[in-house]
């Protein structure tokens, strides 16, 4: 049978309004390899709220009502709504994962009916979600869809960090923005495969926080001899390989020069160049959205480039990225397990109120939409 689904949907105009809505689908019965997960649980991670709210002004939300459903809208700054030409005029779904019961199945998939599940094929604000058996993982017996919500961006973008550094040929690394949920998470999984991690972090909070769960190299940027403990802890793991969260400003640069300084104080270069080990910072995020600047002391063996999950798992291939989608499944609630501080509807999501509080992305704070 064809089901109904509520569907939270993103449309920037070309006037620069945005309108925040919940649209009802049909989901059409599946065909012999496919399934229909009734979707239980999806976080809400920054890249979703990239989606959802794009460039708007968050202090111009406001409610409205359209057929009887509530349709939320902001403005976009006028000299923002180039920043998203690519989008106006579109009605964008939501949701980049998420977890939850399949519920229909078709011939060849009639094994995962009953099963808890989780998808990170996008479009996950929604009640009912139809999929290739393919793009969906069980978990085992007893893992709940609130456990399994967060089994896609975060614990892959981890062990994509671990992959990458090992197909590079580094053997540490060093994470900026170290104790969100996903440095929380990457550090459980580096204790668990014996691969040291430099934390870079903004306060003696999130310090805290990461040695709760164990992180031995944590250095503060807002401490006056942040650079030279950065050096002494690139030193002693000997990591040549970082992921900035941060993106703009010269953290990117210093981690380079810490690194070079390392490494010449161990192995005096022969030349004016610099250190011949190869260095290397990804940007995965963009917290400072300003220019990526880097001093003259990071010697000629050096890069810095943009790292995306997606693109990585195209790298490493389908059946290596189902591998590591087995293991998180096998770890969801260990090395990959997620914490929530609030749980809200698909309604609630549209409500300017609740917008602003997890639009803020605190470290430690997160969002939990329960279609």
């Amino acid at each position: 049978m064809s089901t109904t689904s509520l569907e939270l949907r993103s449309l920037i105009t070309p006037e620069g309004e945005l309108r925040l809505s919940l649209e009802e689908r049909e989901i059409a019965p599946p065909g012999p390899d496919e399934v229909v997960i009734r979707v239980e649980a999806a976080p809400i991670n920054p890249a979703d709220l990239a989606v959802l709210l794009g460039p708007a002004d968050v202090a111009t939300l406001s409610v409205e009502a359209t057929g009887g459903r509530p349709v939320t809208t902001a403005t976009v700054p006028p000299h923002l709504v180039p920043r998203a030409s690519a989008r106006l005029g579109k009605s964008l779904p939501i949701g980049l994962e998420g977890a939850g019961v399949v519920v229909e199945a078709g011939a060849g998939a009639r094994h995962l009916l009953g099963k808890v599940v989780s998808a990170g094929a996008g479009r996950m604000y929604t009640q009912y979600r139809k999929l290739p058996a393919f793009d969906v993982v069980p978990f085992p017996e007893g893992v709940t869809p609130q456990e399994g919500a967060s089994a896609y961006v975060n614990p892959l973008t981890a062990l994509g960090m671990l992959s990458t550094m090992r197909l590079e040929g580094h053997s540490a690394l060093v994470h900026t923005a170290a104790a969100s949920n996903l440095g929380q998470m990457l550090n459980k999984l580096c204790i668990a495969d014996g691969v040291e991690v430099v934390n870079v972090v903004r306060s003696a909070e999130q310090e805290a926080i990461l040695r709760v769960i164990g992180a031995t190299h944590i250095v503060n940027s807002t401490h006056p001899d942040f650079r030279d403990q950065l050096t002494a802890a690139i030193s002693e793991t000997g990591a040549t390989l970082a992921f900035d969260a941060v993106g703009g400003g010269p953290l990117g640069g210093l981690i380079l020069a810490a690194m070079e300084a390392a490494l010449v104080a161990k192995v005096p270069p022969n030349g004016p160049y610099g250190s011949p080990v190869h260095k290397q910072v990804y940007v995965y995020g963009r917290l400072d959205r300003s220019e990526t600047t880097t001093p003259p002391t990071v010697g000629m063996a050096w890069g810095i480039g943009g790292w995306l999950l997606p693109y990585h798992l195209t790298r490493i291939g389908p059946e290596e990225t189902r591998k590591l989608r087995e293991r998180v499944a096998r770890e969801i609630t260990t090395t990959f397990a997620s914490a929530y501080t609030s749980e809200i509807s698909l309604a609630e999501a549209l409500q300017p109120d609740v917008i602003r509080r997890y639009r803020r992305m605190a470290t430690g704070e997160k969002y939990l939409v329960r279609p």
